[in-house]
Parts: structure tokens; sequence; C-alpha cells
């Protein structure tokens, strides 16, 4: 059996969360974390639930990025979908974009495993950048920490 405490999100994390949204010099009690890492926790079990659903229905095994989509549109959390869809063709996106270097720079790496021995190279590559879009259309550019 499963204990409460291994369905949860790590707190740390949800601390951690919880503390980049409030100001500098705000503090949150143990109670507000434990509370919010419970309601975290439910949230994404029902919307993945609402998916591998889905899925099952589907004969599929695997639910992916497109399934937790379509789940928080049909859980009515159409706004909280299309940020996602949006996101979720960044990344695809970023990941393409990614495997081509990869590939274009494999040519190369075979000839400096013989010179160097490893073949590593330092990621040259920029960071992936995002942008935040609010319901106005205005957007700010974030990076990933």
């Amino acid at each position: 059996m499963v204990e409460e405490h291994d369905k949860l999100l790590p707190i740390a994390n949800v601390g951690r969360i919880m503390k980049n949204i409030i100001p500098r010099n705000a503090k949150i009690s143990k109670e507000a974390k434990e509370t919010m890492q419970e309601c975290v926790s439910e949230f994404i079990s029902f919307v993945t639930s609402e998916a591998s659903d889905k899925c099952h229905k589907e004969n599929r095994k695997t639910v992916n990025g497109d399934d937790i989509c379509w789940a928080l549109s049909s859980l009515g959390f159409d706004n909280f979908s299309e940020f996602m869809l949006r996101y979720l063709h960044k990344f695809r996106e970023y990941e393409r974009h990614k495997a081509e270097q990869n590939k274009a720079s494999s040519s190369e790496e075979k000839d400096e495993v013989t010179s160097y021995g490893l073949g590593l190279q330092p990621d040259t590559s920029a960071p992936f950048e995002f942008q935040i879009l609010d319901k106005g259309g205005s957007s700010s550019s974030a990076n990933p920490k």
C-alpha cells in the first residue's frame, strides 16, 4: 500500500514555487505549504486520471502531453489547456531543433573522438526561452533556471 506522503509532491519543491511568486520579505507557514502540497497533488492526480481514462479507452498505455491538455480542457480548465498546448508546441520545437543540432554535429564528434579520446564538447546552444502570455495577449520572456 502506498503511504499518503508518497502520493504528494515534495514539499520543498512546492515551497520553492510558492516563494518565487510572493514578495521577497513575505514568509510562508508550514501549514500553508502543506495545504498547497495536498491541493496541487490532488489536482495533478485528477487531471492525470482523466487523461489516463482517455488513453485506456483508446487502448494506449502511454499518457502524453496532448492527453494532459485534452484532460484540462474536458475538465473545464480551457485557459490552462490553451497555455499548455502553446508551451508543448514550443517545447517540441526546441527538442526537434536540439536533435537536429546533435545530428549535424555527430559527424564532427566522430572526428573529435579520435583526437580527444572522448568527443565531449561544451554545450554552446542557447538556453530555451519561452513566453508567458496573459489573457490580454501581452507577453514577457522567461528563462528556466
